[in-house]
């Protein structure tokens, strides 16, 4: 028998529906001035980004590929950015990745300073392990669903969408990172008298920098996966486009934008992981386990 014949039916959706109806009613200026706000950093960067000739953007991120690993990676990127070009999905492969570096940017402002908390208080991390749970399990279409109540269809939805979603390795990432630094190692910052702030500045940061760098990579990582998704919402870029080859059964468009999007996680992954290998503290670990 069904809830309703049994007459026992619990209106959770219904629930949520008039919260997020009178959330959107109560705090509609404090939404506007996010929206704006976000509109403003998105498209600053995605100017960035399309603004110069490709040419000159691909020689740019080549070089910094160059700079983090090495020659062979950035000739790998740039094979992989003309490759983007040659499909026509330079412009929109950029708008991408506006979206994904403005949605990291913020998710590890709001996970790296969260982290500390949490690590430094067992409290704060008993609190906030469940609602890091519920952001990472729940699937993405269905909070995307009050984002674009709050905040229209747009780009803003898909920035806010991917914040949440990419929230939570920023944030287990550098609790980690900071617990599993030596007590000892901070007991004789105590010891010399290093007052708590100075000791994670100089010492549980540090040490800690490799782990909450992997953080990063994750975090960057589950932004892009989130591409697609965020074309739902009307975003513009790769995943609307995925999209849109999907709702027509366009298969060149869709392998197309598909390839524009592995080339960009491949890209983004192995900057970040290059970047994590160069901290201070790797490379020493390095170091000894070469010796």
């Amino acid at each position: 028998m069904s809830p309703e014949e049994l007459g026992f039916r619990i209106p959770l959706g219904e629930w949520i529906e008039t919260g997020v109806d009178w959330v959107t009613a109560a705090f509609g200026l404090l939404f506007d001035a996010i929206r704006t706000v976000l509109v403003a950093a998105f498209d600053a960067t995605e100017a960035v980004l399309t603004g110069p000739p490709w040419w000159a953007v691909v020689v740019v991120l080549a070089a910094l590929a160059v700079w983090a690993k090495g020659w062979r990676l950035g000739l790998g990127a740039l094979a992989g950015f003309v490759v983007v070009i040659g499909v026509d999905q330079w412009d929109n492969a950029m708008a991408s990745l506006a979206l994904v570096l403005v949605a990291s940017v913020i998710a590890l402002a709001i996970g790296i300073p969260l982290g500390v908390w949490a690590a430094r208080n067992d409290r704060v991390s008993a609190t906030v392990r469940p609602v890091l749970d519920f952001m990472q399990t729940m699937p993405a279409f269905v909070y995307l669903i009050p984002v674009v109540v709050i905040f229209r269809a747009g780009v803003v939805p898909g920035l806010v969408a991917t914040i949440i979603f990419a929230l939570a390795p920023g944030v287990r990432f550098t609790e980690l990172g900071i617990r599993r630094v030596d007590r000892e190692v901070v007991e004789a910052g105590h010891a010399f008298g290093a007052p708590p702030g100075r000791i994670l500045r100089q010492i549980q940061m540090p040490l800690a920098m490799p782990t909450i760098m992997a953080g990063v990579n994750q975090v960057i990582m589950l932004s892009l996966s989130m591409v697609v998704i965020s074309g739902l919402a009307g975003t513009r870029g790769l995943g609307r486009e995925v999209v849109s080859a999907l709702s027509t059964i366009d298969i060149a468009l869709g392998f197309e934008a598909g390839l524009a999007v592995v080339i960009l996680a491949i890209y983004l992954d192995r900057i970040t992981s290059a970047l994590t290998s160069r901290s201070p503290v790797a490379r020493a670990l390095a170091t000894t386990a070469a010796r």
